[in-house]
């Protein structure tokens, strides 16, 4: 994909399904069943590519928190339409990184105190070094050595470039 905005590689392709088979591989140990809940839009590829590996039971939902990313402040209404109960189920959170983190910390509380599940997890393809604390297990492949803002594989500029199948530095 040809754009201005795309600067230096970060995880190739196959660095990222490395990182999902890792990831997968953890899950698989730690899990016989699950409720995934992605955080769409941006986790959607990374959920895709996720779940074809797992080989446990698993149910599928969606909640959404639009936000600016890199934002730790985001108050953003969360949408959640449960689709699934997870109440007594253990429940995997999935988005393609925790950057500042915020949002991702305000989601799997407000499921945690509003939803009665069994256990609330985290699964990113990385995190972020700035990232604020949030009490819940995070599995994660990679963590990043700076705050570079990134596009590529769910991570957007200005809503595009979601589609890019790595992930790289942006250029502005």
């Amino acid at each position: 994909m040809k754009s201005k905005h795309i600067g230096e590689l970060v995880l190739s392709t196959e660095q990222i399904q490395d990182g999902v088979i890792g990831i997968a591989d953890v899950l698989n140990n730690d899990f016989e069943s699950a409720v995934i809940i992605s955080v769409v839009p941006g986790g959607i590829l990374f959920t895709a590519d996720l779940v074809r590996h797992l080989t446990f039971d698993i149910k599928m939902d969606y909640i959404s928190c639009p936000h600016t990313p890199g934002d730790s402040n985001n108050s953003s209404e969360i949408v959640y339409h449960q689709n699934i109960s997870i109440e007594g189920q253990d429940v995997i959170v999935i988005d393609d990184a925790i950057e500042s983190g915020g949002t991702m910390k305000r989601l799997v509380q407000y499921l945690a105190e509003n939803f009665a599940p069994k256990s609330v997890s985290i699964a990113t393809l990385f995190v972020k070094p700035g990232r604020v604390d949030i009490p819940f297990q995070q599995f994660y492949a990679y963590e990043m050595e700076n705050d570079d803002l990134l596009v590529g594989y769910g991570l957007p500029w200005q809503d595009k470039l979601r589609n890019v199948p790595y992930v790289s530095k942006l250029v502005k």
